[in-house]
């Protein structure tokens, strides 16, 4: 039987996947229609509507930022929710330390642009606030960024939904988080490259370590 991911705020097929879920079946939530779902729903909703236990992982590319700070929990519990006892989550945001820093050494404002995507110039004022054509296109403001994150910041919201290991790193503007429900198997540690926990870095191990979690690197 295929492995099972949660694709949450997909927005279409058109938008891949990483390579190590090539093989499994991809099963998108999104709450705007247009992108065809396969499930439309308010991922607040997520424990309310689905079932328990359905998902080997869930995988949320740059769609946990368009909630409010005080949303995110019900999210988080959410995909909690939802994955199989040895499932896992797969989250990128933007990094705003990172941009933080960038926008004071480069002294930049906030319409100048932090770099060229298929989409369009990405400015400042985007990756705070959001992707401002695409909101005005669209007209839905659920579009628009709501909330923000750093390592230290998004790792403590996750323990708080009961994830037991957590690997994380940040690549120029982006965190990536995977962190399991309860221990990490070795198809996932291997698939995914994670590294053992000895290596991990070592502020952020310091900071989490009081909070009895792990956190590794990707």
């Amino acid at each position: 039987m295929r492995k099972q991911v949660l694709d949450v705020g997909g927005h279409g097929r058109g938008i891949p996947l990483p390579a190590q879920y090539m093989d499994w079946e991809r099963i998108i939530l999104d709450i705007d229609p247009v992108s065809s779902p396969d499930i439309i729903l308010d991922a607040r909703k997520i424990c309310a509507e689905l079932p328990l236990s359905q998902y080997d992982a869930v995988y949320c590319s740059h769609n946990l930022e368009h909630y409010y700070q005080h949303d995110i929990q019900k999210v988080l519990d959410g995909f909690y929710h939802v994955l199989k006892g040895d499932g896992f989550i797969h989250i990128r945001v933007p990094d705003l330390l990172a941009l933080m820093r960038k926008v004071v050494t480069e002294r930049l404002d906030l319409d100048d642009t932090l770099y060229k995507a298929p989409i369009g110039s990405v400015s400042v004022r985007d990756v705070i606030y959001g992707y401002g054509p695409e909101i005005e296109k669209s007209g839905h403001d659920y579009y628009a960024h709501k909330t923000g994150f750093t390592p230290k910041s998004l790792a403590k919201v996750i323990k708080k939904s009961g994830f037991k290991q957590v690997f994380i790193a940040n690549t120029s503007l982006e965190i990536r988080v995977i962190a399991f429900k309860e221990i990490a198997s070795e198809y996932v540690l291997n698939n995914f490259n994670l590294k053992p926990k000895d290596i991990i870095l070592s502020k952020l191990k310091n900071d989490m370590q009081s909070k009895k979690i792990d956190v590794g690197i990707l």
